[in-house]
């Protein structure tokens, strides 16, 4: 079918909620809670943008739902993953935002700190050196102020994980400008086996997420244990698609897979 030009994804989006607008289960939501509890049961880890305007919604009526804002900077971060650039950095700051208005709601959960953790880990990646430095010590602050109120939390775990892995694989020459010139002492406390334990930890918890998988089999590969990289990468290659940007996932542990072979 010939398609002659390409509509924004939140138009499209806007447009599929308009048209199922006249559901009676849609109209019957009068509250935050209601549109949280009928997007929860349409199973909205599987459509990010749709689930992020259902959510966007719900903190309309109620600006302070613990709920809401959760789940809405969830879905702006998988909805933003694999966006074009403009969009992506649009879902990082909404995020960016909501994780930080679910903070000052509740400072005592464990999952307010590590959405907040993951938004602005992801908004960094397409920010300046300087700017990216300043962020990996936030990332890590609101990361272990989670693990702190939840020591099993395995998204702050992965987050963990993953900072140091980062860290880690900077050369030299980058670290040390960034300790010195960026401000970035924070990472003198990066090591290969953090990365690899909080990783360990964070499958060990939460099995089912092939995220998870995927970044384990990255520090392994790093690490240069390729038997234990490969039995990661292929978990999540034959694992069931649960979230959203699990196919994403898949097609990326397929391609690395080959690159150790």
């Amino acid at each position: 079918m010939f398609v002659p030009f390409a509509l924004p994804r939140r138009l499209i989006v806007s447009a599929i909620v308009l048209a199922t607008a006249a559901l009676p289960s849609l109209v019957a939501a009068q509250t935050a809670a209601d549109h949280v509890a009928l997007r929860d049961r349409d199973h909205p880890a599987m459509n990010a943008p749709s689930a992020l305007h259902h959510y966007e919604e719900a903190i309309k009526l109620e600006p302070t739902s613990y709920d809401a804002l959760w789940k809405a900077a969830r879905e702006a971060v998988d909805a933003g993953e694999y966006a074009p650039p403009s969009e992506r950095d649009a879902d990082y700051t909404l995020a960016e935002q909501y994780a930080r208005r679910r903070v000052a709601a509740n400072p005592c959960a464990a999952g307010g700190h590590f959405h907040l953790a993951r938004a602005l880990g992801r908004k960094a990646l397409s920010l300046g050196k300087r700017d990216q430095v300043k962020y990996a010590g936030d990332v890590r602050t609101q990361a272990l102020e989670a693990l702190k109120l939840n020591p099993k939390h395995p998204g702050a775990l992965h987050v963990m994980g993953m900072w140091n892995y980062n860290v880690m694989k900077l050369n030299g020459m980058a670290r040390f400008m960034a300790k010195t010139f960026l401000g970035g002492k924070v990472f003198d406390s990066a090591n290969w086996n953090d990365a690899q334990r909080y990783m360990e930890e964070s499958v060990a918890v939460d099995p089912a997420r092939l995220v998870h998988h995927l970044d384990l089999a990255r520090v392994y590969a790093a690490r240069g244990d390729n038997a234990k990289a490969t039995e990661q990468y292929e978990l999540v290659i034959r694992g069931p698609r649960t979230e959203y940007n699990d196919k994403h996932y898949q097609a990326e542990a397929e391609i690395e897979l080959r690159g150790l072979r």
